[in-house]
């Protein structure tokens, strides 16, 4: 017997869309807060593009590149399954990329490594899981919190 529930989302209070607000316009105009980026994917239904400021995450030095959802199945990962793709910006700096949802089986070292960087930030969307957990845990946790490899297009 299967029980069927909403996807995991933690919407944010006005404190955390304030704050996002702002660490999206720094990105706009330039300023990079420990390598935070503004994302913007092209809406579903809307069509337009939606920007929200986003954690790109690295693993194993230049290996891939990720974008984790800290808070589950939010907007912008459901724009991004859709959409397939978006841009990265930080100033003038724009990086158009492709997307690739990963699976949950291959979540493990991708959430650890990124709770290692941005725990500090994410923690409290995480519901106790931590880059200290057990690898149980952190799978236990994969299913709500998407995870997309980014690759970015190359200039012609």
């Amino acid at each position: 017997m299967s029980t069927s529930h909403s996807p995991y989302y933690l919407k944010g209070g006005r404190i955390n869309v304030r704050l996002n607000s702002v660490i999206g316009w720094l990105a706009r105009h330039g300023v990079s807060l420990m390598g935070s980026a503004e994302l913007s994917v092209r809406g579903r239904k809307s069509g337009k593009m939606q920007r929200i400021p986003v954690n790109p995450y690295t693993h194993d030095g230049d290996q891939g590149q990720y974008l984790v959802s800290a808070r589950g199945h939010s907007q912008w990962v459901r724009n991004m399954r859709v959409a397939g793709g978006g841009e990265l910006r930080v100033g003038r700096k724009v990086r158009e990329f492709t997307a690739v949802e990963v699976p949950d089986a291959e979540k493990l070292p991708l959430l650890r490594g990124y709770l290692e960087k941005w725990g500090w930030e994410v923690n409290q969307y995480f519901q106790g899981v931590t880059a200290g957990s057990s690898d149980e845990e952190i799978l236990a946790a994969a299913p709500d919190h998407p995870v997309f490899r980014i690759t970015v297009r190359k200039k012609r």
